[in-house]
Parts: structure tokens; sequence; C-alpha cells
């Protein structure tokens, strides 16, 4: 680290704390030249790749847009964005690799999103996974009326306005 005062190329590290909850790293440092001290704050970089081919670093903010578009005339707080950003976040830093394409990132956003808002879910997957057809929604709504229980108070039928199928004893 070259510091920033006199230009020589060495610096001693004095101190070092993470902030940021972990995410980052501040240092204390000194130079063995001129004496004088200076802080650096490093972080991991991750990289996201377009699909146009365009590299650009991971943007919890752009995350939380995304979101916040499919959460559209939804009950969901700017706390629960918040939070689910933090999660995708975590989630992606957690894969270990320094650059990911956006459907990677798009894939993360929807487990977390399920658990927030199931119709905001499905109005991403429909994106991220590509929807074609009215048999690519019937078959994703299908899927989460397997993972819920049936008599779930705000379940999935009740959340989209489509009525709970009839059951045997009717």
């Amino acid at each position: 680290m070259h510091c920033p005062f006199c230009r020589h190329p060495d610096s001693r590290v004095v101190d070092s704390r993470t902030t940021d909850d972990g995410a980052s790293i501040r240092r204390r440092r000194q130079c063995p030249d001129c004496g004088r001290r200076f802080t650096t704050v490093e972080t991991a970089s991750l990289m996201v790749i377009k699909r146009s081919g365009v590299t650009e670093p991971f943007s919890r903010s752009k995350v939380i847009v995304g979101v916040r578009k499919a959460c559209q005339g939804r009950p969901v707080t700017e706390d629960a964005l918040a939070q689910l950003g933090q999660r995708v976040e975590e989630a992606v830093r957690a894969t270990g690799s320094a650059e990911l394409s956006t459907h990677d990132v798009g894939l993360a956003i929807l487990g977390p999103l399920q658990d927030l808002d199931l119709v905001a879910y499905l109005r991403f997957a429909s994106v991220y996974r590509a929807f074609d057809s009215l048999e690519d929604f019937e078959r994703a709504i299908t899927e989460l009326r397997e993972q819920l229980p049936p008599t779930t108070p705000g379940g999935l039928d009740e959340d989209l306005g489509v009525p709970a199928p009839a059951s045997a004893a009717d």
C-alpha cells in the first residue's frame, strides 16, 4: 500500500477492525518513511455479468428496486425489502464466486421473495424463469400449493384471489 502523503511503496498495519457486519476491514496504517498514519478500507468485490456481457459491481439497491417492482400493490414494507436485499447479498457472497450472472442473482432472489410475498414471487419468477404460457404459471402455482399447508390463513389461494381446489368432502 503506497503512502498517500509521500508515495513510499510500503506501509505497516497498526490496527485492523471489521466493519459493516464483517463485509469490510478497516485498517489503520503507518508509513515507515514519513511516519504519518492513514486509514484504508478493504472489501471483497462481487461482480455481476449482465446479459450483454458487461460486468458491473453487485448492487443491493438494484436488487431492492427490482423486487419493489414485483411487490407493487402488495403489502410489503420498505424494511422487509431491505432485509430481503441483505439476505440476497449474503447468499450470493456465500457462493464464494467473484462473478455471477444476472440470472444467478435473480434466482437467489426467489427464495427470500417466496417467504416475503407469494404474488410478488410469481411476478418475479415469471421473468427469471421465462414463463411463456399460462401452463408455466399453473405449474408454479401447483408447486407452491404443494409446499404450503392447505389451511394456511393468508395462503396462496387467498393471496392470489384464486378459489381453493374443491375437497373430496364437498
